[in-house]
Order: structure tokens, then sequence, then C-alpha cells
């Protein structure tokens, strides 16, 4: 359960997210004279310096993070704060399956009218590492093969959509595929992904910095 005016502020977080991610969508489109965006910049500096008045380390858990369940609001591939996250919806289920829907833009242009691959590789990434923690196992990626099948457009709806495939003590596989939501069965891309949990001494160790338990990424009771 959120702490007390946690969701307050996750609401205003989120508010702040979009208005980055709209000033980001303008920014990589502008065309505007050299002195409109010389005033821009400007004025941006002086914005990044009301935030910067009272910021957090670079290791330290933002307050409107749940790091046990792995609820991440600055993450960047879907983070409701971060500006240069992809807006991506995601859901998932219990019976280790999940799904994302998306469409991207400009920011996220890789050939001329094209998401960049590294973009496909990540969202794929992710949707596999939320159906393997809806399951109930923890992980980091380990390794993740990526296919590319056909170029995915900028300014269209795609899905993601992912499932585990098996366990093994710490290691779960799992695999997803993106595709235009108007044409689900013509796969653009898709992965195979292979998640290992950290034991819990491993875990307290690799995230020492963060001075918090970490539980999302960790092998649970009886994972081996």
């Amino acid at each position: 359960m959120a702490e007390p005016g946690r969701e307050a502020r996750r609401e205003a977080v989120g508010q702040l997210g979009t208005a980055l991610r709209e000033l980001v969508d303008a920014a990589v489109r502008t065309e505007v004279p050299l002195d409109d965006l010389a005033g821009v910049a400007v004025a941006a500096r002086e914005l990044a310096a009301r935030l910067r008045a009272d910021a957090r380390d670079l290791h330290d858990v933002a307050s409107v993070d749940d790091p046990e369940i792995g609820e991440r609001w600055y993450s960047p591939v879907y983070g409701p704060g971060n500006p240069v996250a992809p807006p991506l919806v995601a859901t998932d289920s219990p019976d280790g399956t999940a799904r994302g829907r998306v469409t991207l833009g400009k920011a996220h242009e890789g050939p001329p009218g094209l998401v960049h691959g590294g973009v496909v590789a990540t969202l794929l990434d992710h949707v596999l590492a939320r159906a393997v923690r809806a399951a109930g196992r923890g992980g980091l990626t380990a390794t993740l093969t990526v296919t590319y099948r056909r170029p995915v457009p900028l300014g269209v709806p795609l899905v993601v959509t992912a499932a585990v495939a098996g366990t093994d003590g710490r290691r779960t596989t799992a695999g997803a595929r993106l595709a235009a939501e108007a044409d689900p069965g013509r796969v653009l891309a898709e992965a195979d992904g292979l998640f290992v949990a950290l034991r819990p001494d491993r875990a307290a160790e690799v995230f020492a910095p963060t001075g918090r338990a970490i539980g999302a990424w960790t092998a649970r009771g009886g994972d081996g």
C-alpha cells in the first residue's frame, strides 16, 4: 500500500512527466529560428535549476517508487515521470503473461520514419521481465535474443506480448513478440530472454548503494 502522500506526489510526477514528454517531442521536431532555440535553452536551464533544488543522489530510490514489487516511476521504459520513456502501458497476470501497448514518435526514431532497433529491444525486454515477475519469479536479464522480422513504423499503435516458457531453479525463460495493434498476426519483432534471480546475499551486495531492501529482482523462497 502506498505511503500517505505518495499518491499525490505520483500524480504530480506523472503530470510533470507528461509535460516534459510533450517538450521532448517538440524539441526533436522543431525548426524554429535560432533565436527561439536559444531562448528556450535558457528557460529549460532555469527550470532544471528549480528541480535540482532538492535532488536525490545517484543511487537513491525515489519516494514514489516501490522496489519490492519493481514499481519504478522514473523507469526509462515506462516511467510516468521519465521524459525519455516510451509511453508504454503494460499489464500482467499471475499465469506468467504480460502485455504492453505503445505508440512511438520522433524521440524514438532510428531510420527515418521507423522505430530505433534498440528501443524495440528495450520494449521486448521490459515486457519479458514483467511476465517473469508476474509469475512470482525474480530476475535480471541474463541473455536477450532479438529477431527483427520487419521494420517497426512510428506513429502506429503497437502491442507487445510475453509469456514465461520455463523455470529451472533461479533461471526463468520467456518469449515475447511485437506487432501492430491493427495486424496482431504479423510479427514485427520477437525475443527470447533468460532471467536469473539474485540470491538474497548477492542482491544485498548489488543493491547496497541504495540503502534499501530490493525484492523484485531477488530469488524467492524455494527457488534454489
